[in-house]
């Protein structure tokens, strides 16, 4: 049943558990996470879903009774700027990748990166 929308891959669950988690604002059990994502999934994966990503660094958990609570650690921007921390810090010679990041810039976004790294410098 490949249109079955119980039938979701792996990074799509991991996507939609962190929107809902950020759409949130607030701490999220992994029952109520479920019932955001319609209930078709099973608890037992939700859960599985939460603690993996909680494993990666991606949320944090609190303890709520015999339960725990998630919450992402960062907002969208923040876990794309973690994403490319983590790709800097696994490669070799990071020099390079971050040289070749910034020439791939178009003109208005080396621009920004001037301004950011300028205003950086000056605090």
């Amino acid at each position: 049943m490949a249109g079955n929308s119980r039938q979701r891959a792996a990074g799509v669950l991991r996507s939609e558990v962190m929107a809902v988690l950020h759409q949130a604002g607030r701490a999220l059990t992994p029952g109520d996470v479920q019932q955001h994502l319609g209930g078709d999934l099973a608890y037992t994966t939700v859960v599985t879903i939460l603690s993996r990503l909680h494993a990666s660094g991606l949320l944090v958990r609190s303890k709520v009774g015999r339960s725990y609570t998630y919450a992402p650690v960062s907002d969208e921007p923040g876990l794309a700027a973690r994403r490319m921390r983590q790709v800097m810090e696994r490669e070799p010679d990071p020099d390079v990748v971050l040289a070749r990041f910034v020439d791939a810039l178009s003109d208005r976004d080396e621009r920004l990166l001037r301004e950011l790294l300028e205003d950086r410098d000056g605090d």
